[in-house]
């Protein structure tokens, strides 16, 4: 199995530490409220720690889709967070699992530096489907900015 990494960076006008209770802490009732799309959060193994698994049911194309989230780690203190897609729509058949690392630092005019450490676990050498990275991040970018819009409109 392949393990290919990918690193990426943004910014938010949002606090650190407001933002990472909305993505980690809160998420479970804050996404469904945030996102049309999303239609539940369920913890399916777990109980919130790491090794959880979380199913999230979302809609798409008019149809119920999900996603299995495995949480990896949580490190409050630092403002980590990592989790796994471990199967559903967002796991590409060539995939064994997505791993998603991510650390909040103060950024700009009190906002927000967020940095991701994303490692594709492959089935195999062959590296990713570059038209799936695409969408997947392109999926992954507007969550986060309807997320932070719903934060910002509701302090």
């Amino acid at each position: 199995m392949a393990v290919f990494t990918f690193e990426d960076q943004t910014t938010s006008p949002v606090a650190p530490a407001t933002l990472y209770k909305a993505l980690v802490k809160d998420a479970d009732n804050i996404v469904p409220k945030a996102v049309d799309s999303f239609k539940s959060v369920e913890i399916v193994e777990g109980n919130g720690g790491p090794g959880t698994i979380k199913k999230i049911s979302f809609l798409e194309d008019g149809e119920t889709k999900f996603v299995l989230h495995k949480i990896e780690g949580i490190d409050e203190a630092n403002l980590g967070y990592s989790y796994s897609i471990v199967g559903g729509a967002a796991l590409p058949d060539s995939a064994e699992k997505i791993t998603i690392d991510t650390k909040l630092s103060d950024g700009p005019n009190g906002g927000s530096v967020v940095k991701l450490s994303i490692k594709y676990h492959g089935k195999g050498d062959a590296p990713p489907n570059e038209d799936e990275l695409k969408a997947g991040k392109a999926k992954s970018d507007a969550l986060f900015k309807v997320i932070e819009a719903y934060l910002l409109a509701n302090p």
